[in-house]
C-alpha cells in the first residue's frame, strides 16, 4: 500500500507569488526520489528547478507548460511506499540521502542524486516495475538559455545529439538544428488554402520578467514623485586611472565597478538617497547598507542583480562580484535572492551606445545612477579647446527623501570623482 503525498508550488522567493510551468521533468507513473527536480518554473526573478520533497511514484500532474501556477497550487502527487513517513526510500529508487547539493528552496531540503525515472504500474499489493517510455535520466542540457531557445524554435531536444563534454547540448547544436533545412513535404495536387484575413494585431502576455519589470516600473511611475538633474564629465582621467590599476597586474577592474565605488562613497556624504519612504507609516527610512543594483540586460529581459554590503567591499571586490552575477544573469541562473533588496542602483545605458536618459527608479529604492556613453568629444581641458572622453551623468530621485540641493551635491561629487579620481582617495 502507499500513502498519496500532494506536493504545491513552494515559495520561491521574496515577493514571488507564482511562477509559469516552463517544463516537466517528470510523468505520470514515473518514480521520483527525494529532492529530485520534477519541473522547470519561471518566475519573475529567475529560472528554477523545483525539486520535490516525497520520494516515490507520481500519481498526477497538475497545469500544461506554459500554465501561471500560483505559490501553494498543487504541482503533482506521489505515491509514498507505505512505511516511509517522510518519502525518503522509495523501494526502486536510488537512495538521495548522501551527498546532499546544498541547493535548498525554502522549507525544503538539499538535493541528492537524481533518481532514474522508470513507469511502474501501481496496484493494491508492492510497486511492480515495468519498462519506462522516458528518457533513463535528465537530458542533458545544463543552460536554461539553450531550453528556452529550443522551445522558441520548437526543436526537441531529445533528438538531438550534444557537442559538448559527455554529449552536452550546446546553444550551437539548438541553432544548428533550428537553422538545417525542413523535410521536403511531398507533392499534393490539393489547392492551396485561402489566405487568412488580416489580423488585428499581435497579442504578447505580459508575464515572467517581462511581466515584472511591467508592474515595477507602473508603480514606481504611480508612487515616486521623480525628477531628474544631468551633468556632463571629463571621464578621461578615470580611464586613465583604470589603465594603470590594471596594468599593474591582478583582478581586473571594470569601469563599472569604479563606478559603483564612487557610488558608495557619494551615498556615505549624502545617506538620505539610500532609503525608502514608508507612506502609511509617514516615514522615510534611511537604510545602513548600500545594496547596489545594476541593470543587465539579457535574453530574458531587463533584470537588476544586487551586490550586497557594496559599501564594505574594494574596487577589486566589487568588479569580480559585479562579474559573477552578470555571468549568472546571462546564463538564468540567478537566485531569487539575488535580485531582490535593493537600496540604489546604477544603470549603465552606455552600453547600448546612447548618450542620456532619465531612468525610472527600481520601486521602492530612492535614487538611480544613469551612465551614458564614454565617447572622444571637444572639451575644454586647462583652458584649451581638447579631445577628451566625456561622459553624460544621469540623476533620478524621490523628491520626497529630499530637495534638489541633496540630488545635485550628490551629482556633483559623482563627476567630481570621475574627473579627478583623486578626489575619491583623499576622501575614502
Amino acid at each position: 500500500m502507499a500513502v498519496v503525498r500532494e506536493f504545491t508550488l513552494p515559495d520561491l522567493g521574496e515577493g514571488l507569488t507564482g511562477a509559469e510551468i516552463v517544463r516537466w521533468l517528470v510523468q505520470v507513473g514515473d518514480v521520483v526520489a527525494v529532492d529530485q527536480p520534477v519541473v522547470e518554473v519561471e518566475t519573475a526573478k529567475a529560472m528554477v528547478d523545483v525539486p520535490c520533497p516525497y520520494g516515490g511514484v507520481v500519481t498526477a500532474r497538475y497545469g500544461e507548460e506554459g500554465a501561471e501556477v500560483p505559490v501553494g497550487a498543487p504541482l503533482i502527487t506521489v505515491a509514498v511506499p507505505e512505511g516511509s513517513d517522510d518519502g525518503s526510500a522509495p523501494p526502486v529508487t536510488e537512495s538521495a540521502a548522501d551527498g546532499g547539493s546544498g541547493n535548498v528552496l525554502v522549507g525544503y531540503g538539499t538535493a541528492g542524486p537524481a533518481a532514474r525515472r522508470r513507469r511502474v504500474q501501481l496496484s493494491p499489493g508492492p510497486l511492480r516495475e515495468t519498462v519506462a517510455v522516458a528518457p533513463a535520466g535528465p537530458l542533458p542540457v545544463i543552460s536554461p538559455l539553450v531550453r528556452r531557445l529550443a522551445r522558441e524554435h520548437d526543436v526537441d531536444l531529445r533528438r538531438l545529439k550534444g557537442s559538448g563534454p559527455e554529449g552536452l547540448i550546446l546553444r550551437a547544436d539548438v541553432e544548428r538544428a533550428v537553422a538545417a533545412p525542413a523535410p521536403a513535404a511531398a507533392p499534393s495536387s490539393a489547392p492551396a488554402p485561402a489566405p487568412e484575413a488580416a489580423s488585428e494585431g499581435e497579442r504578447i502576455p505580459l508575464r515572467g520578467v517581462r511581466g515584472a519589470v511591467a508592474d515595477k516600473l507602473a508603480r514606481s511611475r504611480r508612487e515616486i514623485p521623480d525628477a531628474t538633474c544631468w551633468v556632463d564629465a571629463d571621464a578621461t582621467e578615470l580611464l586613465a586611472a583604470r589603465a594603470v590599476m590594471n596594468a599593474a597586474g591582478g583582478p581586473k577592474v571594470s569601469v563599472l565597478a569604479l563606478l559603483a565605488r564612487i557610488c558608495t562613497a557619494a551615498l556615505a556624504r549624502f545617506p538620505e538617497l539610500n532609503a525608502t519612504v514608508d507612506m502609511e507609516g509617514r516615514e522615510i527610512i534611511r537604510l545602513p547598507d548600500v545594496h547596489l543594483g545594476f541593470a543587465a540586460q539579457t535574453d530574458r529581459g531587463l533584470v537588476v542583480p544586487v551586490v550586497r554590503g557594496a559599501q564594505t567591499r574594494t574596487m577589486e571586490g566589487l568588479s569580480e562580484e559585479i562579474a559573477r552575477l552578470t555571468e549568472a544573469a546571462r546564463t538564468g541562473t540567478l537566485a531569487p535572492a539575488q535580485l531582490t533588496g535593493g537600496t540604489f542602483t546604477l544603470n549603465n545605458y552606455g552600453v547600448f551606445g546612447v548618450d542620456g536618459s532619465t531612468p525610472i527608479i527600481n520601486h521602492p529604492e530612492a535614487a538611480m545612477l544613469g551612465v551614458g556613453r564614454i565617447a572622444p568629444k571637444p572639451w575644454v581641458h586647462q583652458g584649451e579647446l581638447a579631445v577628451r572622453q566625456v561622459v553624460q551623468l544621469s540623476f533620478t530621485f524621490d523628491h520626497r527623501v529630499c530637495d534638489g540641493g541633496t540630488a545635485g551635491g550628490f551629482l556633483r561629487y559623482v563627476a567630481d570623482c570621475v574627473e579627478q579620481p583623486l578626489v575619491l582617495l583623499r576622501r575614502l
